[in-house]
């Protein structure tokens, strides 16, 4: 049986790299929508119900990151944010509000196909309910996975849906030593093309929120040359 096509929205306001990448994703077997700007991404998103969104982070009326977020609020859709290759800002901003990836441009397409695919693979069918388990406390921190809740020294905290998988790991295995790599395959996916440095991020702002004193981290601690140990006493 033939998989169905996959349908990605790319918000480009460049019409000359619009048109190529539209001929190109078409050849690689994928349905194509496109917006302009960052008003028509989101009414075209709620209308099309993409597989897959294809995001530049410089638009007209609302920018990337803004579109990003606020497809985040109520969508678990994969997002893969286009970027300057001099505009590391962008990217560090595009994944702490949700991105799953990113990509610089000039690329290839056989980079962005792939990345693409390894994104879609990673992503739950949407006919897939989501396995919840138990509640997770360690200290004052407290993750419902069921609720997808929060709580720090009993106040909820809003996180990413990306920010909370990798709480969640880390609180299931408090007081183990987690590997870069062990992090990277069970919260982004063994097949993963992106850059490492996205597991830092997301750590950063986790401690930001989870932390009394985020330069001086207690609860998620850096092991040098290893990963990173949710401690069961902090």
């Amino acid at each position: 049986m033939t998989e169905p096509q996959a349908t990605v929205l790319v918000v480009e306001d460049e019409e000359s790299f619009v048109e190529a990448l539209s001929v190109g994703l078409k050849r690689e077997g994928f349905l194509v929508r496109v917006a302009k700007d960052g008003l028509e991404a989101l009414t075209l998103f709620d209308a099309v119900q993409p597989d897959l969104v294809l995001l530049d982070v410089m638009l007209p009326q609302l920018d990337g990151v803004d579109v990003c977020r606020e497809i985040r609020s109520r969508s678990k859709t994969p997002i893969i944010m286009v970027t300057a290759k001099s505009a590391e800002i962008d990217t560090v901003v595009g994944l702490e509000v949700g991105a799953d990836d990113y990509i610089t441009k000039p690329y290839r397409l056989r980079e962005l196909v792939a990345r693409m695919r390894a994104v879609l693979r990673r992503a739950p069918r949407r006919e897939e309910a989501k396995t919840s388990g138990p509640t997770l406390k360690v200290g004052d921190v407290q993750l419902d996975p069921e609720r997808h809740e929060v709580l720090v020294r009993d106040q909820e905290v809003s996180l990413p849906l990306k920010e909370f998988d990798l709480l969640e790991l880390l609180l299931f295995n408090a007081g183990r030593v987690l590997t870069r790599e062990t992090l990277i395959d069970r919260v982004w996916g063994p097949n993963y093309v992106g850059d490492t440095k996205t597991l830092d991020v997301h750590i950063k702002r986790l401690r930001s929120k989870v932390e009394d004193d985020p330069s001086v981290p207690q609860r998620i601690v850096t092991i040098r040359g290893l990963g990173y140990r949710y401690e069961r006493d902090s």
